[in-house]
């Protein structure tokens, strides 16, 4: 296998037997060569029947938390375990359109980022869509990033190395949100596609389904992102406005 263009997909996992297949063969079904890595984060209820028939791909690894460590570390360990030259991340409860690698990798290369997005559509806890898209630009400036998060965690591509230089970290916080703001902070843009190739499952079980807490976590990410108290609460305000701009 080409490991210059093998992508290494990286799938937290807790508690998610019911939807993990699906995004699974999600990214075994795009047309570039792909590696799943997926971090079991201790589960209550292992789905030992998924997890063994998915086992049983040689594209398939499987690892496994003795003890919770929560998604960021999982993602970060699934990075670390990475084959590829890039990673892509996806959840559990969400899946992918056929094509969708192949779009962002091209994408990277015309723009020499070294990150890429794409839109989403909506589905509900049972996986139908609702027909609600949500866009995103086709340039993303770290100065874009700071209104508000436009890169939906489950649409990224990036290289390798850089997830490797910008770990997830601070799980009171939007974790990924503060890994793409460091990231844009010196890499400076990434790419976006706007197409939904991601399918996006809503639950209000996930650790920001509360708005309220939500909306904390997103004023602490700017804080451990390094901003002051005025610089936060501005990019705060800017949060919330596209935030109701966006769902609305």
């Amino acid at each position: 296998m080409d490991h210059r263009r093998l992508v290494s997909v990286v799938i937290p996992t807790r508690n998610n037997g019911s939807t993990l297949k699906t995004a699974v063969r999600s990214a075994l079904n795009q047309n570039v060569p792909v590696e799943i890595i997926i971090v079991d984060d201790a589960s209550d209820v292992p789905a030992v029947d998924t997890l063994m028939e998915l086992a049983g791909d040689h594209r398939v690894r499987i690892l496994r938390n003795e003890r919770r460590q929560g998604v960021a570390r999982s993602r970060n360990l699934g990075v670390l375990a990475a084959s590829g030259r890039l990673v892509a991340f996806l959840d559990a409860d969400d899946w992918w359109e056929p094509g969708k690698l192949q779009a962002q990798l091209r994408r990277m290369k015309e723009d020499r980022t070294v990150l890429s997005c794409t839109a989403r559509e909506l589905a509900d806890s049972d996986g139908r869509l609702t027909g609600k898209i949500i866009p995103v630009p086709e340039r993303i400036t770290y100065r874009d990033l700071m209104k508000g998060n436009c890169i939906n965690c489950s649409s990224v591509v990036l290289l390798t190395k850089v997830a490797r230089e910008f770990p997830m970290e601070h799980d009171d916080a939007h974790e990924d949100y503060l890994m793409w703001l460091r990231i844009l902070k010196k890499y400076r843009r990434a790419s976006g596609l706007n197409q939904p190739y991601l399918k996006y499952r809503l639950s209000g079980s996930g650790k920001s389904g509360s708005k309220w807490k939500s909306a904390r976590m997103t004023y602490q990410t700017y804080r451990y992102a390094g901003f002051d108290s005025l610089k936060s609460l501005c990019c705060f305000v800017s949060y919330a406005v596209h935030g109701i701009e966006k769902y609305l």
